[in-house]
């Protein structure tokens, strides 16, 4: 469901006739645990004051658990250390050209105008218009401030920033979680930023599909009748928040396509960890609560970050406040988790924060609730009697009137037993291409086509009984660079144990009918992430990432997550890592048979009384002809195919009009073999351009685009196969063939010559 301001739903397509068992359904795993610790109190969160308080478990930490990366190591490019330069933008070459010239950065790559607003949909064309771009400063002088901007003022805080006009509840709820996480913080946020020294130009760091990105914005912020559009700060001056969602907004597209999502979905890029979401509301049953309270408390002694949302109001994407105070389709913060001796009852106790800043809960142990006046006066130091979004409800209330629950730890320990447990991880970046690598679901005869991963799971990390030892996180990449445009495909995974005596590399399709699946049945996520735990014995796994259904396009990271007893480091002495698992395979090119040159031969043994119809040409192009691709020859483009070459109308194809196709067959192929410089069997555009010109057929880049688009295989990844190149060549060449019949430049066809050319040849 979506978060409105911010929770995103289900689609409404289910798959249904397969024969493989498939749920579309939200992960939701819990494993009891419980352990209490000691912290500071509420009041100390704000990171602005630090007196002592009572027993509570926070969301703070100071460092974070164990966990090593098998995949980077400390300095690589795309590392922590060393992110990759979003836009291929170098912050720190760009600051120093802007001091060294005098100048103030203004970024190309996200302009301060109506481009990098959007369409936000509560906001009309003529509002839009009146939105100005100003740096701090003047937005200061605008408000009659005085004071100088500042970036953070006395540590970032929950309580620094409330919610502007964009719909995005589900971004700043997940900023209040992060403000608890001081290393994590220290990552997205490098806080040596400041407005000292000043050029302009700032910097965030997201984990973004595999790999840490440093994105660059200049300061320029979107203002409306004096007041910042997006994100503000309570005391007026701080700019931190306002600038990282700026930064967040250049990596959805605009300020517009962050409108609407779930916390996770930001946690997940502020750490790159593990995301679960708990179901809560209908899942409201007897011994949910003691499940739940045993995961919240895990979450919060393993320092991950814990957001939740509520439900539509009807069918509705409306944030209206209901009669409880709780806004409907609205994200919020998880701060803290608490119990309180009530007339010798222990009561459980979550504190909650609404990124608005303000408008609270208002039943049972809410900040002015007579619940208070029944415990303890150390317990009652706990309550926060401001009007400033946070609030106190109990479990059963929580449970009741939110529906869902998220939780991103750095690693695995917030849904394990172990919390001291530590892990290592390996990350993969693979994908599924259509008529290469994307073989679909189990029921699929091409099943085996899909990228497989070879693991090894070592004697160390053996589970005891009952305990689960491997992660796996699957994640597609959008397809389009515009957040609110990307749609994601159906995915899953697959896990086989892989028996003694197994041949090494790709396994072929006789070994997925032989051999059962760890985990029965397949269940596929319409999301842009699934996670899946397994207790999994010593031994060699193959690990297969797929989509429902054959022939789709996406790329995906795989993320494998080990635990680990003994203290291990990622390399050996050697520089190589000490457990690695098996590089993935896909299914290997095979060797080319060559093209039958005799076309008589051909001909005549699949032809009927001299001639070829549609789907005998059908039969034979696709029994013969080595396409490079598991794509094969259409009815349709057969059906074309007959057309093109039918100089007599009969509809069907003679010996000699077939001999004249086989030979324009294998001048496309080998055209479209050496225009596919990337050796990958398919053509781009700019792979087309360079076929179209060695064929003397030159086009403006508009119209080729315009092609493709046309003749793509695909509408969302635009690329031509060799089968879908040569209807298409074959139209090409025939178009200029009749231009060039007809004098050149210009033509003269009558009505039914022109009819017969455009509607059938």
């Amino acid at each position: 469901m979506q978060l409105a301001d911010g929770v995103r739903t289900w689609p409404e397509e289910r798959e249904k006739n397969l024969n493989v068992q498939i749920l579309l359904l939200k992960q939701v795993q819990y494993v009891p645990f419980i352990e209490e610790i000691s912290v500071n109190s509420p009041e100390q969160q704000e990171g602005k004051s630090s007196h002592k308080g009572s027993h509570l478990i926070m969301c703070e930490t100071r460092h974070s658990f164990s966990v090593i990366s098998l995949t980077y190591q400390d300095g690589q490019e795309g590392s922590p250390s060393n992110p990759v330069g979003f836009n291929d933008q170098d912050y720190a070459q760009l600051r120093d050209t802007c001091l060294h010239t005098g100048s103030l950065f203004v970024d190309s790559t996200f302009p301060p105008n109506s481009q990098s607003l959007g369409d936000l949909p509560d906001l009309s064309s003529w509002r839009e218009a009146q939105v100005e771009w100003l740096r701090p400063q003047e937005i200061l002088k605008l408000q009659n401030i005085t004071d100088e901007a500042v970036f953070i003022l006395d540590g970032a805080s929950r309580f620094d920033f409330s919610q502007g006009a964009v719909g995005n509840c589900w971004f700043l709820a997940a900023i209040s979680a992060l403000t608890f996480h001081k290393s994590v913080l220290g990552q997205v946020v490098p806080t040596e930023q400041s407005f000292e020294n000043y050029a302009g130009i700032f910097h965030f760091r997201f984990w973004r599909f595999g790999e840490w990105v440093d994105v660059v914005v200049d300061d320029y912020l979107p203002v409306l009748d004096g007041t910042l559009l997006s994100v503000r700060s309570k005391g007026g001056i701080e700019f931190w928040v306002a600038l990282l969602e700026k930064a967040y907004a250049k990596v959805c597209g605009s300020y517009a396509d962050m409108n609407a999502g779930l916390p996770s979905e930001a946690c997940k890029d502020f750490c790159g960890g593990i995301n679960m979401i708990y179901e809560l509301k209908d899942a409201h049953t007897a011994g949910h609560d003691d499940k739940l309270w045993l995961t919240l408390e895990r979450a919060t002694t393993s320092h991950a970050m814990i957001c939740c949302g509520t439900a539509w109001k009807g069918d509705m994407l409306l944030n209206t406040v209901s009669r409880t105070g709780l806004v409907d389709g609205h994200a919020y913060t998880i701060t803290g988790v608490t119990k309180v001796n009530c007339f010798g009852c222990d009561v459980k106790l979550v504190r909650l924060m609404n990124p608005w800043g303000k408008q609270e809960w208002s039943g049972k142990w809410s900040d002015k609730s007579s619940e208070w006046n029944r415990v303890s006066a150390e317990d009652q130091k706990k309550r926060n009697k401001r009007e400033d979004g946070e609030f106190w409800m109990d479990l059963e209330d929580f449970c009741y009137y939110f529906q869902m629950l998220f939780i991103c730890g750095e690693n695995p320990s917030f849904i394990d037993r172990d919390v001291d447990c530590r892990w290592k991880y390996q990350i993969y970046q693979g994908s599924w291409v259509a008529g290469k690598s994307s073989g679909g679901d189990l029921n699929d005869y091409t099943f085996d086509q899909n990228p497989q991963y070879r693991i090894q799971v070592a004697e160390e990390v053996e589970a005891e009984k009952g305990e689960r030892n491997v992660l796996f996180s699957l994640m597609q990449k959008p397809q389009r660079s515009r957040r609110s445009q990307s749609r994601f495909l159906p995915i899953g995974l697959s896990i086989f144990k892989v028996p003694p005596g197994t041949p090494e590399g790709h396994l072929e399709g006789v070994f997925f009918k032989n051999n059962k699946t760890v985990k029965d049945g397949q269940m596929y996520y319409y999301e842009r992430e699934m996670t899946e735990f397994y207790s999994l014995e010593p031994g060699e796994y193959v690990v297969v990432p797929s989509t429902m259904r054959a022939y789709m396009n996406a790329d995906f990271v795989l993320t494998v997550y080990f635990k680990f007893d003994t203290d291990l480091s990622p390399h050996d002495e050697d520089g190589h890592h000490n457990h690695t698992p098996v590089s993935p395979t896909i299914p290997t090119d095979k060797e080319e048979e060559p093209m039958e040159k005799d076309a008589t031969i051909l001909f005549e043994r699949y032809a009927r009384q001299d001639k070829l119809n549609a789907r005998q040409l059908q039969k034979l192009l696709n029994e013969n002809f080595p396409r490079g691709t598991w794509h094969n020859f259409s009815l349709d483009s057969c059906r074309s195919l007959i057309a093109l070459m039918d100089k007599t109308r009969k509809m069907k194809m003679n010996i000699s009009e077939f001999s004249a196709l086989w030979e324009k067959i294998d001048k496309f192929k080998n055209l479209f073999q050496s225009s596919d410089t990337n050796r990958n069997r398919y053509l781009n555009k700019y792979e087309l351009k360079k076929a179209l010109s060695a064929a003397a057929m030159e086009l403006s880049d508009e119209t080729v685009d315009l092609l493709m688009y046309r003749y793509s295989d695909s509408a969302i990844m635009p690329y031509l196969s060799l089968n879908g190149f040569i209807p298409f060549m074959m139209r090409m060449d025939r178009m200029l063939n009749v231009f060039n019949e007809n004098s050149g430049k210009h033509m003269h066809l009558s009505f039914e010559e022109w009819s017969h050319v455009f509607m059938y040849n």
